[in-house]
């Protein structure tokens, strides 16, 4: 069993935010399957498949950013998961626009979502991040991050969330 999670905030005035591109990843792959969040668990929304028998739970944790990792740590506790089984879809202000890292440990960093990760279940979980770049025109970070992206900035980053999910396919050696 794999838990793939996406970070964002809920609620229509953060759907089309640079913050938001966790959900919008674990979205496509819902799509991708015929899948709806319609499950509510853990403090997130949830939905499964199973791929090559093994169960991937999607989840959008229902927290805001910032407390992302309480409903992280319920939903590995609820499932017996290790660290490990664990894959996170996040921005990453300190890449270059379009840029996807992935990092099987690590800190937080600048991330708040990830700095509460860490906080609640260690270093030690995967995490692909999907390079949002920096806007000098924003003084505050959060401003940045919870301003709607233009569209052609998301037309790059809808390329990255596409290559970002295939990094999980192969990871999942599917």
């Amino acid at each position: 069993m794999k838990l793939v999670v996406g970070l964002g905030n809920p609620g229509k005035e953060y759907e089309k935010t640079y913050h938001n591109i966790g959900f919008f990843a674990v979205d496509k792959i819902s799509d991708e399957y015929g899948l709806d969040f319609t499950k509510s668990e853990c403090k997130a929304k949830t939905c499964s498949v199973y791929l090559k028998n093994t169960k991937l739970i999607l989840a959008k944790p229902q927290t805001y950013m910032n407390l992302s990792g309480e409903s992280i740590r319920e939903l590995k506790q609820k499932y017996k998961l290790q660290n490990s089984d664990i894959y996170v879809f996040c921005d990453d202000i300190d890449l270059p626009l379009g840029k996807i890292r992935l990092r099987h440990s690590g800190s937080g960093g600048t991330h708040n979502g990830l700095k509460n990760i860490v906080l609640n279940i260690g270093e030690d979980f995967n995490r692909i991040k999907i390079g949002i770049g920096r806007d000098e025109k924003f003084k505050d970070l959060a401003d940045f991050v919870l301003s709607k992206i233009p569209k052609q900035k998301q037309e790059i980053l809808d390329v990255s969330v596409m290559q970002a999910i295939q990094i999980l396919h192969q990871e999942l050696g599917e």
